[in-house]
C-alpha cells in the first residue's frame, strides 16, 4: 500500500469511528439525557463534554480531519479514478463533521455550560432539539465520508 492509500484507509476508519459515536448520541444517549430533569441532563452533558476533551476522541476527530484533508488534497492534485470519491469523502468529513461541530454543537455546549442555575427547562429543550438535529448531520456526514473513502480505495 502507498502512503496515499494508507491515509485514505485511516481516514475511512476514523470517519466510521466518529460516525459511530455520533450515531450513539443520536439514537440513545440524547434520549436518555432528555428523560432526566433539565438540571440533571445538562449537568451530565457538561460532564460528557469535559471528559471528551481529555479523551482519545480528540486525536481521532482531528487526526481524521488531517488525513481527510491530506488525502482530499492529494486526490485533487493527482487526479485518478478514485479522485471524486476521496475528494467528496474529505469534503463530507470536513464540512459535515468538523465545521458543523465547531459552528453549531460546540456553541450549544458552551451555552448550557454557562447557564445559570435555576429553571432551565426551556433552554434544555432547545438544546436537545438543536444539538441532536446537528448531530444527525454529523452522523450522516461522517458515515458518508467513510463510505466514500472506501469506494475510493476500491478503484
Amino acid at each position: 500500500m502507498t502512503l496515499y492509500e494508507i491515509a485514505i484507509l485511516l481516514a475511512a476508519l476514523g470517519s466510521a469511528l466518529i460516525g459511530g459515536l455520533f450515531f450513539a448520541f443520536s439514537t440513545f444517549i440524547m434520549r436518555a439525557l432528555a428523560a432526566r430533569p433539565a438540571g440533571e441532563g445538562m449537568a451530565a452533558m457538561v460532564a460528557i463534554n469535559r471528559a471528551i476533551l481529555r479523551s482519545l476522541f480528540m486525536p481521532v476527530f482531528f487526526g481524521t480531519a488531517l488525513l481527510a484533508g491530506l488525502a482530499g488534497g492529494w486526490a485533487v492534485t493527482h487526479w485518478g479514478p478514485e479522485g471524486w470519491y476521496v475528494s467528496l469523502g474529505a469534503l463530507s468529513y470536513l464540512a459535515g463533521s468538523i465545521i458543523v461541530t465547531m459552528a453549531w454543537n460546540v456553541p450549544l455546549n458552551n451555552l448550557i455550560e454557562r447557564a445559570p442555575a435555576g429553571d432551565n427547562d426551556a433552554l434544555w429543550a432547545l438544546y436537545l432539539r438543536r444539538w441532536t438535529r446537528w448531530n444527525h448531520v454529523r452522523t450522516l456526514a461522517s458515515l458518508a465520508a467513510a463510505a466514500l473513502f472506501i469506494l475510493g480505495l476500491s478503484l
